[in-house]
């Protein structure tokens, strides 16, 4: 059977690689800490897994609208206008199997051959294959630790060509944790007043997850006359521990939405039934059980932060969001082996670990970043505990020297 040249330019996803490699091991037998699937550890909630099996012994397991059913697309455009300067309505709300899929439709109906899309690197894995499946071109720009991994205004305006069609904000991000503030919106949205071409792809699927002083911001609160080009797409695989349901969403300007819509239409149709009246009660139910997890959150970070800070050979990055540690390893890069197998890329590194350590966790270079690992602490403090101090163990036997 023949696979088109587009398919075959694609590379796999890293993290789903590694996390399927890991789930081997661990089926053999192996005593492996995964610190490698973004996802938290809690189950959903009681009552929004209830809400699904009552909907289902209603008799709610039949297709529905494919943009969703029109009350959750309510629930979605009131939460959103409760906390933007946006006056959305059902009409700009679809819900998708997924933030992922909801991206790869937007790509998908926007996108001609040559048209650009800024992603700042570090970057979720899957921003530059769906641009390139859509016949876009990625321009990826790297973003500098000193700057929290951020994207600078500088950047960004150096950036924008007469072809770039949209640029991607990822905060909280994927994986630093980085958040933008209000201060580097409103200098974003001064530099793309002067360039009414480009579009904004806000992906805010960790907006439950933010720590410290920090606040979380979207640019339609930030820069309200830039609301009609700005994408929001988010979901409750995060926020509310329902990674398996499958269900995002996507707020935006109508026209926009209904091309979503159409190309949805003709690919997976509607969401899972149940899953929608579950993600319905997520949304409109009581919300005190994310601010308990953020708080715990919190506390898992400053422990595994503590842990792994004795080990003078990794640069921790403390992030402000979401749930990962990156990490950087380069000072382990180049110089070191282990069992004859020279540890030259954050890939080999990683592998030390999963193999010296029984730690698994993702090379940075899969988002973008060389030199980098990428862990969750989305974990029970014990396994954290237990997980900082396999990899200090084992990186005690590697030198950080150049030698």
């Amino acid at each position: 059977m023949q696979i088109n040249q587009k398919i075959n330019q694609i590379r796999a996803s890293g993290t789903a690689v590694i996390a399927q490699r890991t789930k081997e091991l661990i089926a053999h037998g192996q005593d492996i800490i995964d610190l490698s699937e973004g996802q938290p550890y809690y189950n959903t909630p009681h009552d929004v897994i209830q809400a699904a099996a009552d909907a289902a012994f209603a008799g709610h397991t039949t297709y529905t609208p494919i943009p969703g059913i029109p009350e959750l697309r309510d629930a979605i455009a009131s939460k959103i206008n409760s906390q933007s300067n946006t006056c959305y309505s059902t009409d700009n709300i679809v819900v998708g199997c997924g933030g992922k899929q909801l991206v790869y439709n937007a790509m998908m109906v926007s996108l001609e051959p040559f048209d650009e899309v800024i992603i700042p690197a570090p970057y979720w894995v899957s921003y530059p294959e769906i641009v390139k499946l859509a016949g876009g071109i990625p321009i990826i720009i790297k973003c500098s630790v000193a700057n929290d991994f951020k994207l600078t205004p500088k950047q960004l305006e150096e950036a924008i060509t007469p072809n770039t069609r949209w640029l991607v904000i990822n905060s909280p991000a994927n994986p630093t944790g980085s958040v933008y503030s209000y201060q580097d919106l409103q200098q974003f949205a001064e530099i793309l007043r002067n360039h009414s071409h480009v579009c904004i792809l806000s992906d805010d699927i960790y907006e439950a997850i933010v720590f410290d002083h920090h606040k979380f911001w979207n640019l339609t609160t930030v820069a309200p006359d830039l609301s009609s080009r700005v994408l929001t797409i988010s979901g409750v695989s995060k926020s509310y521990a329902m990674t398996g349901w499958r269900i995002g969403y996507c707020a935006g300007e109508i026209d926009f939405i209904t091309a979503m819509i159409r190309l949805q239409g003709q690919s997976t149709t509607s969401p899972p039934t149940p899953s929608q009246y579950a993600a319905l009660k997520a949304i409109t139910g009581p919300q005190n059980i994310l601010q308990k997890w953020q708080t715990e959150y919190q506390k898992s970070r400053d422990l595994f932060i503590t842990l792994l800070r004795d080990n003078i050979g990794l640069d921790i990055h403390s992030p402000s969001g979401a749930f990962y540690l990156f990490i950087g390893c380069s000072r382990y890069i180049g110089h070191n082996s282990y069992n004859g197998k020279c540890i030259k890329t954050d890939h080999d590194f990683c592998n030390f670990l999963l193999e010296e350590a029984l730690v698994s966790c993702i090379p940075g270079s899969e988002f973008g970043s060389e030199g980098y690992f990428r862990l969750c602490f989305s974990k029970p403090q014990s396994t954290l505990r237990k997980a900082a101090k396999r990899i200090n163990d084992a990186l005690s036997g590697l030198s950080t020297d150049a030698s």
